[in-house]
């Protein structure tokens, strides 16, 4: 476990070298490039937001037209395809790539061309629709819907509300002018809605049977603009066939706009490339604008891990013409935290990470915290073929998906760990699918109950039996758990040269919660309740006493020593002897895991003794399958429900117990300048 040293860099070259530096530091992905320099009077930021508005507009085209192909042309992936990770590439074979830059833009562009087409057609479907709709009263009508009259008649071609018929229409008519006898009315068609219908009068009756019928609620015909052919307007049967005509020329269009869009669909990879092209030239200028430069000269200045840089210097000084400098940060700098560890411990640095990275000072907890974290998990959900299930899944997705992305690789690590852990404390406890081989062995060969639950013994006890003991072990487990931290609080302090505050903040409280423990498993009544075999004897009473006291007197005396004010002091000691409350709640804390193992087992054996009941009942092969069905469901949702109750409650148990007794955080996170890209990945080896 440990927290990788960092260098200071500082390199200076010449600036119209810094785009191929740039692109090389991306590749390699070690160093932390500083963008936080303040400019001064002869190197200055330069403004590349054009160059970036022109990146991401490209990347927005490309990824638009990926949704397109992705809409029409779907690919064909499997359930884990996303446990791929991106596919590398060597520098030569991006560069061949990169050559086709220009062409993929211009299929790019073809692309979006199409699929605006085919939307602008799309778009028009529902007004056609609605022109259709609105023609479709007046199919029967042999006249054009923008018909006026003839020279010596005027006509209205319009609709009234309702369904009417002509002896109504007359009497509205009559009741509203005294020239009714003089205008024709003609009815096309009717419903619930609305009455088609043209009134023809004299025009000399133009104006007043315009305000007649607008009294009336009439409403003029829809407009005929679908309706003209060769500047002449159409009958609506003939407007309603030509938009019939206009519309399937329109979806045979369509589909062949689809057919083109699909005809790209094998350029989707070189597509994703110069997206990631893009991006990586995006995040290049976004630090280009960010370095002090002047019109020759451009200053890097960042962080390296100190087992790169050494390396890196001598790439960097074979490939361009600079200078650079490795040195220590200084003391006050603000220095970024890279963590570093073995197979077994580095699963969980997201674990770490995800609370606070190590602050100044501070070790990395990983070891630890990966230790503790297995086992918790083992002890939650303690079943066996549980952790089978959930190491062999992770072994076989790391092993099939050797390219997955590092940040999902290490997750599958960490419950693959979790699973082993899980498959050997339930054995140790003797729970395999709950208690599923006594079960069947009742249920289908009629062992006595006794017989079969021999068939799998555990190897040290059942916590179903004695959870009294199960109990004492997590207490146990949990007492070790914080000693640990306060270990390592020791630890800390002796290497930062504060051997003073190790005794004081360490081994004081060593010496009183140890004292205190030993204390009571010197008292009948406290092993009793524990279920213990033993109790100590009054020798061992007497030496924890002592012990106790002078740890107790240890913290009222120093755990104030900030305050110059003994009056002052002495109360924050005995505040901080209060503490000791503290430690009664965090053991009981572990209790948890004694909950959460007897729920994932008594769950199980619910479930079991459910399926045996329905199967028992029934014929041999139909109680088997109605014993298969209840099993696998009620094993899977126990699984689930469960596991992500382990995982919680073993997170809890690290934020909150364990590092509350050593650990502050703050780190920053070490962010190197790297590919950022989301479908390849460049290496390229130093």
């Amino acid at each position: 476990m440990a927290v990788m040293p960092m260098k200071r860099m500082t390199i200076i070259a010449m600036r119209r070298d810094r785009k191929q530096l740039l692109e090389f530091l991306q590749r390699q992905g070690t160093a932390e490039i500083d963008t936080d320099t303040e400019e001064d009077g002869r190197y200055k930021k330069i403004d590349v937001s054009a160059q970036k508005q022109i990146f991401e507009k490209n990347i927005h085209s490309m990824e638009d037209a990926l949704e397109v192909l992705e809409r029409f042309d779907p690919q064909k992936k499997g359930l884990l395809s996303s446990l791929e990770g991106r596919k590398t590439l060597t520098v030569e074979e991006f560069g061949r790539a990169l050559t086709k830059r220009d062409e993929v833009l211009e299929t790019v562009s073809c692309i979006n061309s199409l699929y605006r087409e085919y939307a602008q057609s799309l778009a028009a479907v529902p007004k056609a629709q609605m022109d259709k709709e609105a023609l479709y009263p007046w199919k029967d009508f042999d006249l054009p819907l923008d018909f006026t009259g003839t020279r010596l008649t005027t006509s209205f071609i319009g609709t009234l509300t309702g369904r009417t018929n002509l002896e109504e229409i007359y009497v509205c008519l009559g009741e509203l002018c005294d020239f009714s006898d003089q205008v024709d009315v003609r009815i096309i068609s009717a419903d619930d809605t609305s009455t088609a219908v043209m009134f023809t009068t004299l025009r000399t009756h133009e104006r007043e049977l315009s305000e007649v019928l607008h009294r009336m609620n009439f409403t003029k015909a829809p407009s005929q603009s679908r309706a003209v052919e060769d500047g002449v307007s159409l009958a609506p049967a003939k407007a309603i066939e030509r938009i019939d005509a206009q519309m399937q020329r329109a979806s045979a269009r369509r589909q062949q706009l689809v057919s083109e869009i699909k005809g790209y669909g094998d350029r989707r990879d070189d597509i994703r490339l110069i997206i990631d092209y893009f991006r990586m030239r995006s995040d290049k200028y976004d630090v280009i604008g960010k370095l002090n430069q002047s019109d020759h000269v451009v200053i890097i200045h960042g962080y390296v891990p100190e087992a790169d840089y050494s390396k890196l210097s001598r790439a960097l000084e074979a490939r361009f013409d600079l200078a650079c400098e490795f040195c220590d940060p200084a003391p006050d700098e603000d220095v970024p935290v890279k963590l570093r560890n073995n197979a077994f411990a580095s699963p969980v640095e997201g674990v770490v990470k995800s609370y606070s990275l190590p602050g100044k000072d501070e070790i990395d907890p990983s070891m630890p915290v990966s230790l503790f974290y297995y086992i918790f998990f083992g002890l939650m959900l303690s079943d066996a073929a549980y952790g089978i299930i959930i190491a062999t899944v992770c072994g076989v997705l790391l092993k099939k998906f050797k390219n997955m992305e590092e940040g999902m690789k290490r997750t599958f690590q960490m419950f693959f760990y979790c699973g082993i852990a899980t498959t050997v404390v339930g054995f140790i406890f003797g729970s395999f699918f709950g208690d599923v081989v006594s079960s069947v062995a009742q249920t289908f060969f009629n062992v006595p109950k006794d017989a079969a639950a021999r068939l799998l013994p555990p190897i040290w006890f059942n916590p179903l039996d004695d959870p009294i003991k199960m109990l004492t072990f997590c207490f146990a487990v949990g007492l070790i758990h914080l000693f640990t931290g306060l270990g390592i609080l020791m630890y800390q302090d002796i290497k930062n040269g504060k051997p003073r505050d190790a005794v004081y903040d360490g081994l004081f409280w060593y010496m009183f919660v140890g004292g205190c423990v030993v204390l009571l498993l010197c008292l009948p009544m406290i092993t009793g309740m524990l279920g213990l075999t033993f109790t100590l004897g009054a020798g061992v009473k007497k030496i924890s006493s002592i012990v106790a006291i002078i740890g107790f007197t240890g913290i009222v005396l120093f755990a104030g020593r900030d305050s110059k004010n003994w009056g002052k002091r002495l109360a924050k000691g005995l505040y901080g002897a209060y503490g000791i409350t503290s430690y009664l709640s965090d053991v009981l804390s572990y209790s948890r895991l004694l909950a959460l193992g007897l729920a994932t087992s008594v769950i199980s054996s619910v479930f079991n003794t459910m399926a045996g009941m329905v199967g028992g009942a029934m014929p041999v092969v139909a109680g088997v399958i109605m014993y298969a069905l209840i099993f696998v469901i009620g094993h899977i949702l126990n699984l689930a429900i469960n596991a992500l109750g382990a995982y919680v409650h073993t997170n809890r148990l690290q934020y909150v117990e364990f590092f509350g007794k050593f650990y502050n955080g703050g780190g920053r996170e070490f962010t190197p300048f790297e590919e950022k890209t989301k479908y390849y990945k460049v290496k390229e080896e130093i």
